[in-house]
């Protein structure tokens, strides 16, 4: 099972958008785009977070302008999808043949697991 990146606050259950990067020599606080790995001197923060954070008197903000795009589905998403969908196909209601198993369709439909290919018509 994956780690998903959560925002950092407290009580924050909402998917990261963001990484709240501190530049302390310059009394700067970047807000970007969510960094690709997790680093241990940055902080994962949501969107509501990240548009909302505030610093310091004499502290300076660099954000990044536009929209934080929305996470991306990781491979095990996907894959739970996918398997999701395998077992709901498995699930077949009485006196249900399949077309593939009929003797007239078996030459025209090809079939693999749950999906069908359909010739083109002419």
């Amino acid at each position: 099972m994956r780690h998903v990146r959560r925002c950092t606050r407290p009580a924050c259950v909402q998917p990261a958008v963001a990484t709240l990067t501190y530049i302390y020599s310059d009394s700067t606080a970047v807000v970007g785009p969510l960094a690709a790995f997790a680093e241990p001197h940055s902080y994962d923060l949501c969107e509501e977070h990240a548009v909302r954070l505030t610093v310091p008197r004499g502290w300076e903000v660099v954000r990044h302008a536009g929209e934080f795009p929305s996470p991306l589905p990781h491979a095990d998403d996907l894959e739970a999808l996918a398997d999701a969908v395998r077992e709901a196909a498995r699930v077949e209601p009485r006196g249900f043949q399949p077309a593939s198993q009929t003797p007239a369709a078996a030459s025209a439909v090809g079939r693999r697991g749950h999906l069908r290919v359909v010739p083109p018509s002419v």
